[in-house]
């Protein structure tokens, strides 16, 4: 139970710095800092597939690591068409 309430202390952290580093971010530097998360989100991935592809695991292990591949994917994806979006608007016409 202590481990559980630790975690959960820890993820109440984890978002309130998100939240307070992401608005503190001028809005000129989204996109680049969106593209550089993205390495961020396959690492993501990755574990979650490790997560999701264990059979010795619990079932509900699988089913978040199931959904944390379909988050991860989601934003890998718009990561990169926002980043592909960007780079297009430097390139001549």
């Amino acid at each position: 139970m202590d481990i559980l309430i630790l975690l959960l202390a820890l993820f109440v952290l984890a978002l309130f710095l998100g939240v307070e580093l992401i608005t503190k971010v001028p809005p000129t530097l989204h996109t680049p800092l969106m593209s550089g998360t993205n390495a961020v989100s396959g690492i993501t991935l990755v574990g979650a597939l490790m997560a999701a592809g264990t059979d010795s695991s619990p079932v509900l292990v699988n089913w978040l690591g199931f959904v944390a591949i379909m988050f991860a994917t989601i934003n890998v994806v718009g990561g990169y068409l926002v980043t592909n979006r960007m780079l297009a608007m430097f390139k001549r016409r």
